[in-house]
């Protein structure tokens, strides 16, 4: 299943599918778009991939099929 990316557009924050042209949705704050790509992860076993308000990657948490699963607690 495709990752989903939580990215910085425009003031807002999106939650986009890998590869996708356009976003799945728009969030004001980046915690709320990390919650709703998380739920979106869980139930295609996939991966959330968040990024900085610089556009790069700061953080990867999986929840696929991943034979080394995350510890992280942070979210």
């Amino acid at each position: 299943m495709p990752n989903q990316h939580v990215v910085p557009n425009n003031g807002l924050w999106q939650v986009k599918r890998e590869n996708a042209p356009r976003a799945t949705k728009n969030f004001n704050t980046q915690k709320e778009a990390i919650s709703y790509a998380r739920d979106l992860a869980i139930n295609q076993r996939s991966e959330v991939v968040i990024h900085g308000r610089d556009g790069k990657i700061r953080d990867k948490d999986s929840y696929g099929n991943d034979p080394c699963p995350t510890r992280d607690t942070k979210f």
